[in-house]
């Protein structure tokens, strides 16, 4: 597999999708996808397999020994197929903002235009933001498909600009919409560690995290340890801790249960009020293969868990004072 001197990993993965550099033997589906869909791209004519090998042979080859390269380019992978390419293209490195490219595979995106996106979207900001530091990323697309918007805005990216009638589309001129996210705004998960033990001991015993927990007694560090080192080597748990950036600011935890996933989370209590549960969970049950069930109980008392859950479209099944329990299928 190739490797990028610039970057210090070279896969990044979410659940069964992953970037890697971009591989040789996916070049024609590329070139393909791109005919394909060459309304939407800045690209003045259908490519050839001539054209294709020679941009690998002198233009792709060479950005993987580049300190500094223009572009860093990857496929984007379901298991091992290739559905998609894209990367970080016209990077600056002095300003520190790059512009995000994508295209999958035309025959999936009648069905999966939305999920593959925001995957996409996930994995290269872990390149962006977290490999490469960089300030800003951000999208430049002719004004063809509103669709990608609606999208894109999901996920956090911001209108930034429209460029009135500034580019030729068959002989007219149309507008450009710019979306761009700031590394300040970049919120993802990491899966939780033995170095990570220290920090979800002082969250776990925070006096309001106690209160809203299933068992109200403080918790001892050698049990903290001996608990956490089971859970993360158990295949029945999965831990994450929630970033902004390098700050955590959360913790969420799922253990399975007969066939449900059940969600407990906490968040550190300077970022309390700010919707971070939401997002936290909302991020976190997209780990998920579906379909699954996911599951909480949440005590009564516990106002504003009780309302995440329900602006997460989770469903209230049961109600056993001082619980009420949601559950939801996610598909």
């Amino acid at each position: 597999m190739n490797s990028y001197t610039v970057l210090n990993k070279q896969k990044f993965s979410l659940g069964k999708y992953s970037l890697v550099p971009i591989r040789n033997e996916d070049k024609f589906s590329i070139m393909k996808w791109r005919n394909d869909q060459i309304y939407h791209l800045r690209q003045a004519k259908p490519l050839t397999v001539d054209d294709q090998e020679t941009y690998f042979n002198e233009v792709v080859a060479r950005l993987f020994k580049q300190q500094n390269p223009d572009q860093i380019l990857f496929s984007f992978l379901e298991e091992e197929k290739c559905i998609g390419y894209g990367g970080l293209v016209h990077i600056n490195w002095t300003d520190k903002n790059a512009e995000i490219s994508f295209v999958m595979d035309t025959a999936l995106e009648d069905h999966f235009f939305k999920k593959f996106w925001q995957i996409y979207l996930r994995l290269i900001e872990q390149i962006a933001f977290t490999n490469l530091c960089l300030h800003k990323i951000f999208t430049f697309a002719f004004d063809l498909r509103p669709y990608l918007y609606e999208v894109i805005e999901e996920v956090g990216y911001r209108k930034e600009a429209r460029l009135k009638e500034h580019c030729v589309f068959h002989g007219k001129f149309i507008d450009v919409i710019i979306h761009s996210k700031l590394s300040v705004d970049n919120f993802f998960l990491s899966v939780a560690t033995e170095r990570d033990a220290k920090l979800l001991f002082q969250w776990a015993n925070d006096h309001a995290v106690r209160q809203s927990a299933l068992n109200n007694d403080p918790i001892e560090w050698e049990s903290h340890l001996k608990w956490l080192k089971s859970k993360l080597n158990s295949p029945f748990t999965r831990i994450f801790i929630l970033y902004q950036g390098k700050l955590p600011l959360g913790q969420i935890r799922f253990d399975y249960n007969i066939d449900t996933w059940e969600i407990d989370y906490s968040v550190d209590q300077q970022f309390r009020g700010k919707g971070l549960g939401k997002k936290m969970v909302e991020l976190a049950i997209s780990e998920f293969e579906s379909p699954c069930l996911v599951k909480a109980k949440v005590k009564k008392q516990n106002v504003a868990s009780l309302k995440v859950f329900q602006k997460l479209g989770f469903e209230q099944i049961h109600v056993d004072s001082p619980f009420v329990t949601f559950q939801k299928n996610i598909l």
